[in-house]
């Protein structure tokens, strides 16, 4: 097995809030990430797709073909937006790193053939990033 991985980049704003929280709560839990007003993040995506090497073309799967998913279903849903108000998957679902992370890998999941392997890491800082695999 052969791992192929490709990078992408965003930019988004969000809050991490829990409506059924306090207010104080919120505060305390997630501090500056509860900002009424919100705030951004700089996102940057790895992509990890793992499968067989293609006799016939040497390949695990076109880079091309998931540089091409990546932007159409992950970079041009949300990039430039904001997460809560902005994007369906995030209307009642706290748009914390790693919840972005599993609906990116839902996404993708849903685009890539079953013989694939796939992993997504999701930096939301230099120094904090989240990884799911599978």
């Amino acid at each position: 097995m052969v791992s192929v991985f490709r990078k992408a980049h965003f930019n988004a704003a969000h809050r991490l809030h829990n409506p059924a929280w306090s207010d104080e709560r919120n505060r305390q839990v997630f501090g500056l990430c509860n900002s009424p007003n919100f705030h951004g993040h700089n996102y940057d995506l790895e992509v990890k797709v793992t499968g067989e090497i293609d006799p016939e073309t040497g390949m695990v799967l076109d880079l091309g073909w998931l540089a091409d998913l990546i932007k159409r279903e992950i970079e041009d849903r949300f990039d430039h937006k904001n997460l809560n108000l902005d994007v369906e998957e995030f209307r009642d679902l706290n748009p914390t790193a790693e919840n972005i992370a599993s609906v990116i890998w839902r996404i993708l999941r849903a685009h890539l053939p079953e013989q694939y392997g796939l992993g997504v890491r999701l930096y939301e800082t230099p120094r904090n990033f989240v990884e799911i695999v599978n």
